[in-house]
């Protein structure tokens, strides 16, 4: 059955999965007040990539060696996405006494830092990241965004090593 699905969807589906995620973030954060941290913006910007990937995938319907290559850049920016993620699911069940204190704004920091001291900022979070403003089924936003990014890493390995139907 997974083998009928032509490549092209399967890139076409996942764009319209990391749409609808980057659709629901800015919901979240301009429909119900959810101020997103440093790391939720470098998820979303994984998130992007991946996703903009996807989208060209499908538009262009590459062969064999287009397919790897465009699943290869889809697979690192989820390897960045997975690990930022990750340590935003690691800060968040930090004890209280261990999270790292809370640092300026996003955009304070993009405009008054030199860019290698923004992008630490970006890549490592701060206090705010340990809230957990939102739940769902008991897990918070990063962790759901974690179960994402490692299943779109699952399908896109399989686009990368999947052979064409004969």
């Amino acid at each position: 059955m997974l083998q009928q699905l032509s490549p092209r969807n399967v890139f076409a589906g996942l764009a319209l999965i990391a749409l609808c995620m980057m659709t629901y973030a800015l919901y979240s954060q301009y429909y119900l007040d959810f101020e997103p941290c440093p790391l939720c913006m470098t998820q979303r910007l994984f998130l992007c990539l991946f996703g903009a990937l996807a989208f060209l995938a499908s538009l262009q319907n590459p062969g064999i060696t287009g397919r790897r290559i465009y699943s290869g850049l889809m697979l690192l920016s989820m390897s960045g996405g997975i690990w930022v993620a990750g340590r935003h699911v690691w800060l968040q069940h930090l004890p209280a006494d261990q999270v790292p204190g809370c640092g300026p704004s996003f955009e304070y920091v993009i405009d008054a830092f030199p860019f290698s001291e923004a992008l630490h900022f970006l890549l490592w979070g701060d206090g705010n990241c340990a809230n957990i403003d939102w739940t769902f089924l008991s897990f918070s936003m990063p962790e759901w965004v974690l179960a994402c990014f490692i299943g779109f890493t699952f399908i896109t390995l399989w686009q990368f090593f999947r052979h064409d139907p004969a």
